[in-house]
C-alpha cells in the first residue's frame, strides 16, 4: 500500500517538559497573562540573546509594531523595510499611518541589499524626509551583510529593527541575531523553530525601553488603584500558560537548530546530482538555524517551481514557493521600492521544502526520492 501520510512544511514540535510547565500554571492558578512562568521564559531568553531585556507578547507582530512605536515612528513619516519577507514585517508600518519603503535583495543571502538601503537613505535625506527607522529581516534564519548594514545605519544615525522571527538560534560572527540594532524581535509561532503556540519578543539593550514596551503592552495601565490611562495602549502580553510551553522548548532550542541543518544538509547531499537545483549558502561569519531548506530552480530548467510544488502536492507532500516580495502585494502596490530583480527572482525560481524537526528520515528520502523522480522522467 502507498505510504501517502501527510508530509508538512513545518509543523510545531514539542520537547516532553512543556506540559510539565504547563500543569504548573494550572496548580498555582496562574492563568491569567501575567505570571512567574512569563518573567523566567524572558530571563532565559534574555541569557542567550547577549544580555538583551525581553518582553515576551502575543506575536512578533505586536513586538515590531511596539519597537516602531517606542522608535519615534508616526503618522507620514517614512519606515524602510527588505521587501522580501512575510507581510507582517510590513503591516505595523501601515498601523502608525507611516509609510513602507521597501527594499529589494543581495544575491548572497537573499536579505535586503546594503546599496539600496543606502541609496533610500541618502534619496530620502535630499528631499527632507529621512527615514525614521529600518526594518531588516533575517530571512529563513540567514543572517544580512550585517557588518556594513550596522555601518549604514549608525552612520546615519537611523535605528535598525531586526526581525529575527525565523532566525532564533542563528549567529553572525558568533553574536546572535536580533542583537545588532536597537531592537530585536523573535516569533514563537506554530511553525518557528520553537512555539509558545502563538507569541513573539521584543529584544533591546536598554531596560526603560523594555519596561515601556512592557507598559504599552498592557494597555497602558498608568500607577493608580482604579483604571486610568494617559496613553493608547495594546492587548500585547504573552499569556503565562504561553509562556510556560515556551519554558519547555527553550530546553530543546539547541537540539532544534541542529536537526534544521542536518535537515538543510541532508537536502542538500541527496539532490546534490541534480544540476538544475542550488541552495542557499552561508557565507563566512555566517551560522543559520536553517529554519526552511529552501532551494533554487535554474533559471533554464525545463522543471519550473509550480511543476514541483504540484508533483510534491500530488503525493501529499506540503512545500511552498518563497515569499512574494512586498512591493509586488496588491496592498502595497503604491509604496516606494528600490528594486533590482532579485527577490522577483527569487520568488519566481524559490521553494521551501518540509523542513519540521520532528520529520523522520523516512520522509525526508520520500520527499528526495518524488524530486528525483520529476527530474528523471
Amino acid at each position: 500500500m502507498k505510504d501517502n501520510k501527510k508530509i508538512w512544511l513545518a509543523s510545531p514540535h514539542m520537547g516532553g517538559d512543556e506540559l510539565r510547565f504547563v500543569k504548573e500554571t494550572f496548580d498555582t492558578n496562574w492563568i491569567a497573562p501575567i505570571g512567574p512562568h512569563i518573567n523566567t521564559f524572558e530571563e532565559q531568553l534574555s541569557k542567550i540573546s547577549n544580555g538583551y531585556k525581553v518582553a515576551a507578547l502575543s506575536s512578533g507582530t505586536a513586538s515590531i509594531h511596539l519597537a516602531l512605536i517606542l522608535a519615534g515612528v508616526k503618522a507620514n513619516d517614512d519606515v524602510i523595510c527588505s521587501t522580501f519577507t512575510f507581510s507582517a514585517s510590513a503591516n505595523p508600518i501601515k498601523y502608525l499611518g507611516a509609510n513602507p519603503v521597501f527594499i529589494d535583495s543581495e544575491s548572497l543571502s537573499w536579505n535586503m541589499c546594503p546599496e539600496l538601503l543606502e541609496k533610500s537613505i541618502v534619496e530620502g535625506i535630499e528631499k527632507n524626509k529621512k527615514p525614521k527607522a529600518i526594518i531588516l529581516v533575517h530571512l529563513y534564519g540567514m543572517p544580512a551583510k550585517m557588518d556594513v548594514i550596522m555601518e549604514i545605519s549608525n552612520q546615519y544615525d537611523i535605528p535598525l529593527i531586526e526581525d529575527a522571527a525565523e532566525a532564533l538560534g542563528s549567529t553572525y560572527k558568533n553574536q546572535p541575531l536580533g542583537t545588532f540594532g536597537k531592537f530585536g524581535v523573535y516569533s514563537f509561532n506554530g511553525n518557528k523553530i520553537i512555539t509558545t503556540s502563538a507569541g513573539g519578543a521584543l529584544l533591546c539593550k536598554d531596560k526603560s525601553l523594555i519596561k515601556k514596551a512592557k507598559f504599552f503592552a498592557t494597555q497602558s495601565r498608568d500607577n493608580a488603584p482604579h483604571y486610568e490611562h494617559s496613553e493608547i495602549g495594546y492587548n500585547y502580553r504573552m499569556s503565562n500558560v504561553c509562556a510556560a510551553i515556551g519554558l519547555g522548548q527553550l530546553e530543546v532550542l539547541s537540539d532544534r537548530v541542529r536537526r534544521k541543518r542536518e535537515i538543510y544538509n541532508f537536502y542538500k547531499t541527496e539532490l546534490s546530482g541534480i544540476k538544475e537545483i542550488t541552495f542557499l549558502y552561508e557565507s563566512i561569519g555566517s551560522f543559520s538555524n536553517y529554519w526552511l531548506t529552501t532551494i533554487l530552480l535554474d533559471k533554464n530548467s525545463t522543471i519550473d517551481r509550480e511543476q514541483l510544488r504540484l508533483h510534491l502536492e500530488k503525493d501529499n507532500i506540503e512545500s511552498r514557493p518563497l515569499w512574494n516580495p512586498m512591493h509586488l502585494q496588491p496592498v502595497f502596490k503604491n509604496c516606494k521600492a528600490y528594486v533590482n530583480g532579485v527577490s522577483g527572482d527569487l520568488f519566481n525560481r524559490g521553494l521551501c521544502l518540509p523542513s519540521g524537526t520532528n520529520i523522520s528520515n523516512k520522509d525526508l528520502k520520500r520527499v528526495v526520492n518524488k524530486i528525483k523522480e520529476l527530474y528523471e522522467a
